[in-house]
């Protein structure tokens, strides 16, 4: 029977705000006593100075294609190395269809880190034939969409994400309408809004009425990239008015100020550079042909036409709406992390580690205690995942330590996948996937179903 004692870490107490030095016993994937600890272990973990926390939850990734028998995973390898323990995938209405394939492989070969998945409403568009991002669906359409949604939850999606920018051919209506297809709200909803910049607070407006209207959680996607252009605190003030009359609404960000997506996709259609006050050298391609160039007319025009699916850097947003957004209570850290063979945007090697390095260690600008809580305890609740987020007694054994003083990223726009540093061990369900900063195993991870 394999044990793991861990002694003299400091954990976080989110109840009391603070720190308290206490040791783990943990057995069969569970930690089963917190204290002072005298019984023997099989492998003995020694924290001094360390922070013993809960493994990172990232509630906003997008995850990989899962076909080939022997592929090795992409993203989670990186999400693994800044401590990540669990992932929230099929954001932004995008995901692997059908679901039940994605979970198949995850179930059959493990993976780096634990899997929470949602049903991508755009792919499933597309799935049942309605290919023209730029089109409206009537009602009675909607319900070929409605019986794959079904099919996904059957299979284990723990909610629904749409990406609104994306196909802006999808309406209101068809947003609360196929929302009906989830049973409850144990479920969550999620969203990429329809409109950045000076649209922005119309987005959360309309994302608050499909809360209202659906009365199922609703999870607004990376507020930063869509607020953070001198509309924080409109947006911010909208939705703290709307929690306040009881409308189940929260958001998550990442702490960086440019954002990533496909060259190809609606975000970048005519006006986009215009609308963000930027011109075509703010846009960084990452792939080939064009890869860690910046963007000149002639590039965009023919990126957009002839690689449409290179993910594009857009250094847009304002450091400081940015670290606003991240302080915010109901705000989440999460990553929006999404590579094509590690090539993409350095969050989703860097969001975690960057947020307790730079913004709290050498800025100041959080609590070591509040962000902890907005990377493991608020999403475990938002995702219902709750024997996940805590280290109590009786929850499950996903626990990141890491050095407070020297813990911070080091990938960069040109150099994506750089690992962090500061990360000693990462626990995933009791068996350690990272040991003295080196991986061991990374296949720890499983899929957690609805």
């Amino acid at each position: 029977m394999s044990t793991i004692k861990i002694i003299n870490g400091k954990i976080p107490d989110f109840n009391q705000r603070k720190f308290v030095q206490k040791d783990i016993f943990i057995q069969k994937g569970k930690i089963v006593e917190i204290g002072q600890i005298h019984k023997e272990a099989k492998k003995v973990i020694d924290a001094q100075n360390k922070i013993v926390s809960p493994g990172f939850i990232d509630i906003h990734m997008h995850e990989e294609n899962l076909r080939a028998e022997n592929y090795n995973y992409d993203i989670t390898n990186y999400m693994l190395n800044m401590g990540v323990t669990t992932c929230a995938g099929g954001n932004c209405g995008l995901s692997m269809t059908p679901l039940v394939d994605f979970i198949s492989f995850v179930k059959k070969t493990g993976a780096p880190t634990n899997y929470v998945m949602f049903t991508g409403y755009n792919t499933l568009r597309e799935e049942a034939g309605y290919n023209n991002r730029y089109t409206s669906i009537d009602s009675q359409s909607i319900g070929k969409i409605k019986k794959l949604i079904e099919r996904d939850i059957r299979a284990g999606a723990a909610g629904m994400s749409f990406g609104i920018e994306y196909t802006p051919g999808i309406s209101f209506e068809e947003i609360v309408e196929a929302s009906q297809a989830i049973p409850n709200d144990d479920y969550l909803l999620s969203a990429h809004y329809r409109y950045d910049e000076a649209r922005s607070k119309e987005s959360i407006e309309e994302m608050i009425e499909i809360a209202k209207y659906t009365k199922i959680p609703f999870q607004i996607s990376h507020l930063g990239s869509a607020a953070a252009f001198g509309f924080m605190d409109d947006c911010l003030d909208t939705i703290r008015k709307a929690r306040n009359n009881k409308i189940d609404i929260m958001a998550d960000s990442y702490p960086y100020e440019a954002f990533c997506t496909h060259i190809g996709s609606a975000v970048f259609d005519e006006g986009c550079l215009d609308r963000w006050h930027k011109d075509y050298n703010d846009l960084l391609l990452t792939q080939h042909p064009y890869k860690n160039q910046r963007c000149t007319l002639e590039i965009f025009q023919d990126a957009r036409k002839n690689y449409p699916n290179i993910l594009t850097v857009a250094f847009t947003m304002n450091k400081e709406e940015v670290i606003q957004a991240l302080k915010e209570p109901f705000i989440i850290i999460a990553s929006d992390g999404i590579y094509t063979n590690g090539q993409g945007h350095p969050r989703g090697a860097g969001t975690f580690p960057r947020v307790l390095g730079h913004f709290v260690r050498e800025k100041n600008a959080m609590e070591l205690i509040d962000a902890l809580e907005k990377m493991t305890k608020l999403p475990a609740q938002r995702l219902k995942l709750f024997h996940k987020g805590e280290i109590k007694e009786g929850m499950d054994a996903d626990i990141t330590i890491f050095d407070h003083q020297t813990i911070i990223d080091t990938a960069s726009f040109d150099r994506p996948i750089l690992k962090a540093q500061g990360i000693d061990y990462v626990l995933i369900n009791g068996k350690i996937s990272i040991e003295n900063g080196v991986v061991i195993d990374h296949r720890n991870g499983t899929i957690i179903k609805k």
